[in-house]
């Protein structure tokens, strides 16, 4: 080609570049434009848990000059400033939300960050308007001082106070096992009369734990599965042979599990997958180029491979219980009975013929039985939240796991619930009936009439008037809970919270009571779900955040939805 050819090419092409420039110059950022744009980039860094830092990272800022050129991207104090008022506004509208509903319950944990920082979880649960199941996170809040019962006690009274959240409205507190925590719900139900509830997962972890160290067969057996899989965790070749051997064998190419102790069912996890790997897994270890001569001991021995093939049968059970009671879309609490009379006959069927794992049935079995057993005791001065739930669920009224007589007593328990309730709410009708034709500043002046006529009926402390009212009141408790313990039980496999939304109206008060209860999760799950989240915010790039900033990061993430 001629240097005049390349020439004229190379200006015309020029000359190209300046036109379309000038034809399709770049439009401006206008200030509306600019403030929504900032503000999806802050819904990005929320929802995907990203550092606020990044808005200085290059590539980042590179990114965003090429979405629009003329956006000026603001500072990380910028960003950092505008999550503390969109922390704010969600906070407000959360506020809003918890003035609509009567009847709250929390769930509660304690955890240590990557910075050794403590936070503690608090979430709340209520059934909306719409006898839906609604959840949300309160706080992730940064721990200073010892992790004592009266200082937890306080923290969580701090916690609804600063969403105005009257004590009252609490019905319950969902926690683990620690000895504190125990203590300091024990305080608040002392203090309000929030009812204690004990992490049904955190339970079960427990039994499973217990078990598998009962019997040493069963313990050395774990004790080699997790030095197996250490063995290919921290070496890189293993892994890659490992990998080569799933293609081979036509075999599922997924990574082996390592268990944690605190985790739950993380052991379960880790024999299954195990087992699914069994066989690329022992062909990986006898490759001389994987494991050096004297190591092969790290492989298992076919008796412990039959062993993890009947643990991973029992311990299934424990895993379908768990990942069920941990939900948040639906009741859990009413559901526990019946899941433990449940997992106590799938833990003892089928029998094995392994002697360890025939002991650890008998002895798991032992302990839920025995770490159950108030779960099915129902004292009177001091009722059974998670019976009575079961009573008000319309799947499972009839208490079939208790005995004629308890069943009885917490029908009866249930009939007094719903008559206090519905006196509570009749003390306005009945002022207002005493005072019909007073204004609401005679109030006192009738209470004083009513005292003076009580003291001149010396017969009685209450006027014929207001013992028919309150005859009329019990007869019409009586007959809602009559027809309601007459009803069809509904099916395990339908929604109670469906079906009280069609009969509310039958059974006005019953239903507020089912509000009240159905409410409860059975695990501490969702607070401990906030830590999650919180791991991810205050990981070692941005564990400089300070404990204020995880909590708001934390809270605007997990209430996404409300953004």
């Amino acid at each position: 080609m001629s240097i005049n050819k390349l020439s004229s090419l190379f200006f015309s092409k020029s000359s190209q570049s300046h036109m379309d420039k000038f034809l399709y110059k770049v439009p401006s950022c206008s200030p509306v434009l600019a403030a929504e744009l900032s503000n999806s980039i802050l819904n990005m860094i929320v929802t995907d848990m990203r550092p606020l830092s990044i808005v200085e990272d290059d590539g980042f800022k590179a990114m965003v000059s090429t979405f629009h050129p003329k956006y000026e991207l603001p500072s990380r104090t910028f960003f950092t400033k505008q999550m503390e008022k969109k922390y704010e506004v969600i906070k407000t509208k959360m506020k809003q939300a918890l003035q609509e509903t009567n009847s709250i319950a929390l769930t509660t944990d304690i955890w240590t960050s990557i910075a050794t920082e403590a936070y503690m979880g608090v979430t709340c649960h209520y059934i909306g308007k719409n006898w839906n199941m609604v959840s949300h996170s309160l706080t992730t809040m940064p721990l200073e001082e010892r992790h004592t019962a009266s200082n937890i006690a306080e923290w969580i009274e701090e916690v609804i106070a600063k969403f105005d959240i009257p004590a009252k409205k609490i019905k319950a507190v969902v926690h683990d096992n620690g000895a504190n925590v125990v203590a300091a719900a024990k305080i608040l139900e002392e203090r309000h009369g929030w009812a204690s509830v004990r992490c049904a997962g955190h339970t079960l972890n427990l039994v499973v734990q217990n078990s598998l160290k009962y019997h040493q067969a069963i313990s050395k057996c774990v004790a080699a599965a997790r030095s197996l899989v250490e063995h290919f965790k921290k070496s890189e070749l293993a892994c890659t042979k490992l990998k080569d051997k799933q293609k081979q064998m036509g075999c599922k190419e997924n990574m082996l599990v390592q268990d944690v102790s605190t985790r739950w069912n993380s052991t379960y996890a880790m024999l299954s997958r195990l087992q699914e790997q069994r066989w690329p897994v022992t062909a990986t270890l006898s490759d001389p180029a994987v494991t050096q001569r004297g190591k092969h001991y790290l492989d298992l021995k076919p008796e412990q491979w039959n062993l993890i093939e009947e643990l991973n049968q029992v311990l299934e059970p424990f895993e379908s219980a768990t990942v069920f009671m941990s939900g948040q879309q639906y009741v859990t609490l009413s559901a526990l009975p019946h899941l433990v009379q449940k997992l106590k006959k799938n833990i003892q069927s089928p029998e094995f013929e392994s002697a360890p794992v025939r002991s650890f049935q008998t002895h798991a079995t032992e302990q839920v039985t025995e770490r159950w057993q108030r779960l099915l005791e129902f004292i009177p001065e001091s009722p059974n939240t998670i019976l009575l739930a079961a009573a008000l669920d319309p799947r499972f009224w009839k208490l079939r796991f208790l005995a004629a007589g308890e069943v009885l007593k917490v029908q009866s328990a249930v009939q007094a619930m719903a008559l206090a309730a519905k006196q509570q709410v009749g003390q306005p009708t009945a002022s207002k009936h005493g005072a019909n034709n007073s204004t609401a500043q005679d109030t006192p002046t009738a209470g004083h009439a009513k005292s003076m006529t009580s003291f001149l009926d010396s017969d009685s402390t209450t006027s014929d008037e207001e013992q028919d009212e309150e005859q009329q009141l019990l007869q019409t408790v009586h007959q809602e809970v009559l027809m309601y313990f007459g009803e069809h039980p509904l099916s395990k496999k339908e929604n109670p919270l469906t079906w009280w939304e069609k009969n509310a109206a039958r059974y006005p008060t019953l239903a507020e009571l089912a509000r009240s209860l159905l409410c409860i999760p059975a695990t501490s799950t969702p607070s401990e779900r906030l830590f999650s989240a919180a791991g991810n915010i205050v990981s070692k790039k941005r564990a400089s955040l300070s404990p204020e900033h995880v909590d708001m990061l934390t809270f605007l993430h997990s209430n996404k939805v409300l953004l």
